[in-house]
């Protein structure tokens, strides 16, 4: 579709308008890009009002699952969520590290770090802030995250070997990472991988399944579990901006799917080297 870098702009342009958006807006659409739908509300994420330490301002209903409520976040701990937004993760996972811990957003997005700034000095959060950067190479040292959360993020990432290889340098030995992403099983249509709204709103930039879960035991992970898995259904009058009709039948009967997962992994207590290696058949 275009190199790594243009991506990036891409999704960095994007997002700047997405911030200024509604979460009405961006909870019909794909992640907030491209055209919204009126055939159902909320797309790809989960509800998030019931969990502690929700905050309205902060939801901008860009996310595909609940990755800090399946985080196993211990009050002190340090959390890092990758892609933080308006902060919606990083405000339910202060709640559970609570004033003894620490928690750290990272987003690519200026608009999106200001508008959490904005957030988080509203509600006098002294342990949560919010650093502009590139999550293949986060600007915070090794070894000083206990948990990593993010929601739907790494598919926006052309270069996701490289996130994942940077959580296991962020990450504490033993320390792990629950994050919810958009993966697919089977081929998207031509025009759906290649349109630029359809990346930047989540769908085109995703993988398959089993490749992303082998990357996530290729960096050398362990523990690796589904904790969550849900179908995402793109409705027909989304598709129609990208496909014909019959291109449409056939998407939605044919055996492609596309998912939001939600996995956690943890890092070894002793940085061993994986033991499954690419092309060895124990994976």
């Amino acid at each position: 579709m275009s190199t790594e870098d243009q991506l990036k702009e891409l999704v960095k342009s994007k997002y700047s308008e997405i911030a200024l958006q509604d979460k009405a807006t961006n909870a019909a659409s794909c992640c907030g890009a491209g055209e919204c739908s009126t055939e159902v509300y909320n797309i790809m994420s989960d509800d998030y009002t019931q969990l502690e330490g929700y905050h309205a301002a902060a939801d901008l209903g860009l996310g595909c699952g609940l990755p800090t409520e399946f985080a196993r976040i211990k009050k002190g701990d340090v959390v890092i969520d990758l892609g933080s937004g308006a902060g919606n993760d990083c405000f339910i996972a202060r709640h559970e590290t609570g004033e003894t811990g620490k928690v750290i957003g990272i987003d690519f997005t200026p608009a999106m770090i200001e508008r959490a700034r904005i957030n988080a000095d509203a509600r006098g959060f002294n342990n949560v802030e919010f650093r502009q950067g590139d999550i293949e190479h986060m600007p915070v040292g090794a070894g000083i995250a206990d948990v990593i959360v993010s929601n739907c993020v790494l598919n926006l990432v052309p270069n996701k070997k490289n996130v994942f290889k940077d959580i296991f340098r962020v990450l504490k030995p033993g320390g792990h990472f629950s994050i919810s992403d958009v993966v697919l099983i089977g081929d998207l249509p031509e025009n759906l991988q290649k349109d630029a709204e359809m990346y930047a709103g989540c769908v085109a930039g995703a993988i398959q399944k089993n490749d992303y879960l082998q990357m996530i035991r290729e960096t050398g992970f362990q523990e690796i579990t589904l904790q969550k898995e849900k179908p995402i259904h793109i409705p027909a009058d989304i598709l129609q901006h990208y496909l014909s009709e019959k291109e449409i039948a056939e998407f939605q009967s044919g055996n492609t799917g596309i998912f939001s997962i939600t996995v956690f992994a943890k890092k070894p207590l002793e940085n061993n080297p994986p033991t499954c290696q690419p092309g060895s058949g124990c994976c």
